[in-house]
C-alpha cells in the first residue's frame, strides 16, 4: 500500500505535518500520485490540485482541520458536497471538529490528534533562550505564534484566531515589564493593536525551527486566544517543553491542559500553577510524533 500526501505548500504547519509523516512513514509515503492506492489531502482546500479523473480512481482521505461557522457560506457548502463524492473518509483531529463535520456528511469521520515532535519540542533554559534572543531575564514574556490577519487585505482580523480578545486578555495582566512576544506570519492586525495600546512587543518573523523553540523557552505564558482551532499546534509544542498555557475551550486544548487552564478569553485571567503545568508535559506525551504517526498510518490502512 502506498500514500500520496498533499500540503497546502504554504510553508506552514500543515507542511510540516505532511514533511514529518512522510519522514516517519517511508514505507507507506510515495512521491509518485499514481503509484499511490491512497490519496491523503491533509489540507481538504489543496483537492483542486488533483485532477479530478485520478481522485476518482484513488481512496481519499481529507483531513479538516477546523470549519469556521461565520465563514462556512452556501458557496463552501456547495464546494464541501461536490468534494465529498471522491471522499472515502474524513479526518479531524478534534472532537469538536467532528461535531460541525458530521452534520455535512455521511461519510467516516476519524478522530485523532495532532503530534509533536519530541527531538524538537523539549525544555529548553529560559535564561539562555533569553539571552540568545535579547531578552531581559526581568521581562514577564506572552507569546502568541500564530496567523490574526486576513491574507486578502492583510489589516482585518482574522477573527477565528481571536487576535482581539488576545489583546484584551494582555491589558488584563498587570505586569511591569510587560513584553508580548509574537512569532509566525500574517501578525499587522495585532502589531497594530499592541502599538495603539502601548504594549511593548518583539516579533520574530517565521523563525526556525531551533529559534521557534527558544522562543517558547522564553515565555512566562502562552496565549490561545483562538474562537475556533484543530489543535492548535502550540498547545502540544508548549506543554510539552513545559511552557505554561492558558487558552479558550478550542481544539484540543481538554486533550491536553488541566481544566484550571481553559479559561474564557479575556473575561478571565489565569496564572498556571506547577501542578498544571506537570498536567500538560503528562498528557502531551499521548501525543508524541511515533505513536500518533502510526495511528494516522492504521487509519490509513482500513481505508
Amino acid at each position: 500500500m502506498k500514500v500520496f500526501a498533499v500540503g497546502p505548500k504554504e510553508n506552514w504547519i500543515v507542511d510540516r505535518i505532511v514533511s514529518e509523516w512522510r519522514s516517519s512513514s517511508q514505507m507507506l509515503s510515495t512521491d509518485d500520485i499514481h503509484e499511490a492506492d491512497l490519496i491523503w489531502l491533509a489540507s481538504g482546500w489543496a483537492w483542486k490540485q488533483i485532477p479530478i479523473d485520478l481522485l476518482r480512481k484513488k481512496k481519499v482521505v481529507v483531513t479538516i482541520h477546523h470549519i469556521v461557522p461565520t465563514k462556512f457560506t452556501r458557496k463552501s457548502l456547495a464546494s464541501f458536497l461536490e468534494r465529498d463524492k471522491i471522499v472515502d473518509q474524513y479526518h479531524v483531529p478534534c472532537e469538536k471538529t467532528r461535531e460541525f463535520v458530521c452534520k455535512i456528511t455521511k461519510k467516516p469521520i476519524n478522530v485523532i490528534g495532532y503530534w509533536y515532535n519530541p527531538e524538537i519540542w523539549f525544555p529548553t533554559d529560559m535564561g539562555q533562550a533569553r539571552e540568545s534572543l535579547g531578552i531581559a531575564d526581568d521581562a514577564y514574556v506572552v507569546g502568541s505564534f500564530q496567523r490574526d490577519t486576513e491574507g486578502s487585505d492583510l489589516s482585518s482580523p482574522k477573527l477565528e484566531k481571536g487576535p482581539d480578545l488576545f489583546v484584551e486578555y494582555i491589558k488584563k495582566i498587570k505586569k511591569d515589564k510587560l513584553l508580548v512576544l509574537l512569532g509566525g506570519w500574517r501578525r499587522q492586525y495585532i502589531i497594530r493593536r499592541l502599538r495603539e495600546e502601548g504594549i511593548q512587543y518583539r516579533y520574530i518573523e517565521l523563525a526556525p525551527v531551533d529559534q521557534l523553540r527558544e522562543m517558547y523557552a522564553a515565555c512566562d505564558l502562552y496565549v490561545v486566544s483562538s474562537r475556533y482551532e484543530g489543535g492548535p499546534q502550540a498547545l502540544l509544542e508548549a506543554s510539552a517543553m513545559g511552557v505554561p498555557v492558558v487558552s479558550r475551550d478550542v481544539g484540543m486544548a481538554k486533550d491536553v491542559l488541566s481544566q484550571n487552564c481553559i479559561v474564557d478569553i479575556p473575561e478571565t485571567s489565569y496564572s498556571p500553577t506547577k501542578e498544571d503545568i506537570s498536567f500538560g508535559i503528562k498528557n502531551s506525551e499521548n501525543f508524541k510524533l511515533v505513536p500518533i504517526v502510526g495511528k494516522y498510518n492504521d487509519m490509513f490502512k482500513k481505508v
